[in-house]
């Protein structure tokens, strides 16, 4: 019995870096779509419905909010939210009360 093998050719070098779409630009890229929001700046991912939109405070990402048709949310608290300002609060305010949770649980592993 006989096996064959099909092989695509590979990707060369020069290929990708002339690639015209770039993937996760920084808030810092021309090219990227952004929405600023007083203390916080959106950069779009991907997607259609939801759009995905990386979420920067100052000049480090917290995380990624989600824009739907009729709402806004962060996959973190499961609430919906109007405005994408609300839902970038929200996934702030989360990431606060873990990281101060995590240190309290350091404190009382010690």
């Amino acid at each position: 019995m006989a096996y064959t093998t099909e092989t695509t050719p590979s990707l060369q070098v020069a290929e990708l870096d002339d690639s015209p779409e770039k993937i996760l630009l920084p808030p810092t890229d021309p090219n990227a779509e952004i929405i600023e929001i007083p203390g916080y700046t959106l950069v779009f991912v991907n997607g259609a419905c939801p759009k995905n939109y990386r979420v920067y405070k100052d000049h480090s990402m917290i995380g990624v909010i989600f824009q739907h048709i009729t709402h806004w949310s962060n996959a973190m608290d499961q609430i919906r939210y109007a405005q994408a300002a609300e839902a970038a609060v929200g996934l702030d305010d989360f990431m606060k009360v873990a990281k101060k949770s995590r240190v309290i649980d350091k404190a009382i592993a010690a």
